[in-house]
């Protein structure tokens, strides 16, 4: 009886330790686009208790806010406004089981024929390389749009430089565990820097009480909105796949075969729609968890429940959602400028790994198109709709992946005598 209690409280450390790991990027995201960060830290627990429901608690996977959204939330809630970009985001779950139904049907390698690195890597380099402007405009003291300055630029860059310099230096020299936390050390950083020097206004957190219902806020449904971001899901379930394989890596279990890449892509397709009908931002797996993991060596799924319950924890104390809310936009601004190219980096490192050959003209012309949509603000609709960024870039590259024929391998010339 003693050691199993032993081993429950391991479970429990354990599992905080893993939120402490997903933290950082979990609030970071709706931080950047004016979500709550206490809704999203309660959809990211029921997300992850879901996610492990459907999986039948096999994969220990820690699902939290996905930064591919990013930029098509920033957009859409300035075009339609949130309720109607949740009920966006509440469809685009949805393409998530419609993936995973896919799967069953047509097996694993269906997806692959479908979105090949050539098509994944290019989208993936639009998301980061199309938020790089936001991130500076943060840094520098601005709205993320730059239309205003919230903090003086010369404040707003020692702030911001300290939190990128605290993130790269965690990033690099740390060991152990707190290897895997660098946004979280940057974010420290920056705000006590911020406290310093009188930038960060308390006022919120005075007034905030210590126990409430985190603020859902419900869905409305617009058929603009959802055509915009049904296609931003493809990149998050191309990543998803990519976070199951690690994991099974790491782990030394195939969870492609068992539970099933079925079921994975539907419990996470769940927990993004879930969290869009509560007001909070798509869940996806998170690679840091999974690093954690493999330097734990603690592979029992059972440790992503007690992160869970610790995250839907955290969402009722409304003082630590408040000081949150209060973290001036030169922190978040400095860490997102690595952040954002680190994105940018897994679509390139996609094309590269996967030795995708850009002297073939079909490959050269996906990928060109793609990156030229995509950074260069392509937009193709009328004044009800419009396509662009990371929704046009998806389906411009699946289409031109479909239509240009491959490239017939060059005949072997005879070798003269």
């Amino acid at each position: 009886m003693q050691n199993m209690n032993t081993t429950g409280w391991r479970s429990v450390l354990a599992g905080s330790q893993m939120l402490f790991v997903a933290f950082g990027a979990l609030v970071l995201m709706p931080l950047i686009t004016g979500m709550s960060p206490s809704v999203a830290l309660f959809t990211a627990g029921l997300g992850t208790l879901i996610f492990q429901f459907v999986t039948q608690r096999q994969v220990p996977v820690f699902l939290a806010s996905s930064f591919a959204f990013i930029a098509p939330i920033l957009y859409s809630n300035q075009t339609w406004g949130l309720p109607a970009t949740l009920g966006g985001l509440a469809v685009a779950g949805l393409t998530y089981v419609l993936l995973s139904l896919l799967v069953h049907l047509r097996g694993p390698g269906f997806i692959h024929r479908l979105l090949p690195p050539v098509v994944v890597g290019p989208v993936i380099m639009v998301i980061g390389l199309g938020l790089a402007a936001t991130a500076v405009n943060m840094a520098t003291g601005k709205t993320g749009d730059g239309s205003a300055q919230l903090v003086d630029y010369s404040t707003a860059l020692i702030i911001s430089m300290a939190s990128l310099a605290t993130t790269l230096a965690v990033a690099v020299y740390a060991r152990g565990v707190f290897r895997l936390v660098p946004i979280m050390a940057g974010v420290v950083v920056g705000y006590s820097l911020s406290w310093v020097l009188g930038v960060v206004d308390f006022t919120v957190v005075d007034n905030a009480s210590w126990l409430a219902t985190p603020g859902f806020v419900f869905p409305e449904f617009h058929l603009p909105a959802i055509l915009f971001m049904l296609p931003v899901a493809i990149a998050p379930a191309i990543e998803h796949i990519g976070d199951v394989l690690a994991i099974g890596s790491v782990t030394g279990k195939d969870y492609v075969r068992k539970p099933g890449l079925q079921r994975t892509l539907l419990g996470d397709g769940l927990a993004t729609s879930t969290a869009a009908f509560l007001g909070g931002p798509p869940n996806t797996t998170y690679s840091e968890v999974t690093g954690a993991v493999m330097l734990t060596r603690n592979f029992n799924p059972v440790v992503m429940t007690w992160a869970a319950v610790f995250a839907i924890a955290l969402a009722f104390i409304e003082k630590f959602g408040a000081v949150l809310l209060s973290m001036p936009v030169p922190v978040m601004g400095g860490i997102l400028c690595l952040l954002f190219g680190s994105i940018a980096v897994v679509g390139m490192n996609t094309l590269i790994r996967n030795q995708v050959d850009l002297t073939q003209a079909r490959n050269l012309c996906i990928v060109s198109v793609t990156l030229v949509f995509g950074i260069g603000g392509m937009a193709i609709g009328y004044q009800d709709f419009t396509l662009q960024g990371i929704s046009l870039c998806g389906v411009v590259a699946i289409l031109l992946n479909l239509l240009l024929p491959a490239e017939k391998p060059a005949a072997i010339t005879p070798a003269a005598e």
